[in-house]
């Protein structure tokens, strides 16, 4: 029984990064925000400067506010924290129903074409 038990402690530590840590654990068993929806490359923005003394907050959640005082996108806040992206969605979900972030949904900004235009971009250059 000692052996099994030596390696189930293997598979929850690294020797570079330490202890894993599943993302489920992260995030409370949680799979889906609880509010929101987060595409890869919505724009996230912190609101204030730091979600220090916020109780309920993980340290994920704070260095999500803390990396987030630039407008960053979700793929870029999952790929700082090395979380994975539904990890990631899970947390701000979190933090904008605190109003600890602001998200920006993909396109709709000014200059940005509408989807028209790339089809018709798409079409040309099969075309070719």
């Amino acid at each position: 029984m000692a052996a099994e038990d030596d390696s189930a402690e293997d598979r929850w530590v690294d020797d570079h990064a330490g202890p894993v840590v599943r993302p489920y654990a992260v995030t409370g068993g949680r799979a889906r925000p609880v509010t929101g929806t987060f595409d890869l490359i919505s724009m996230v923005l912190a609101t204030r400067p730091h979600a220090g003394g916020e109780s309920g907050l993980g340290p994920e959640h704070v260095a999500i506010v803390a990396f987030c005082q630039r407008m960053q996108s979700v793929a870029e806040v999952a790929a700082h924290l090395d979380l994975p992206v539904g990890t990631v969605r899970v947390l701000l979900g979190d933090l904008l129903a605190r109003d600890l972030v602001k998200v920006r949904p993909p396109g709709g900004g000014a200059g940005v074409p509408d989807e028209s235009v790339f089809e018709a971009v798409i079409n040309g250059l099969r075309a070719l």
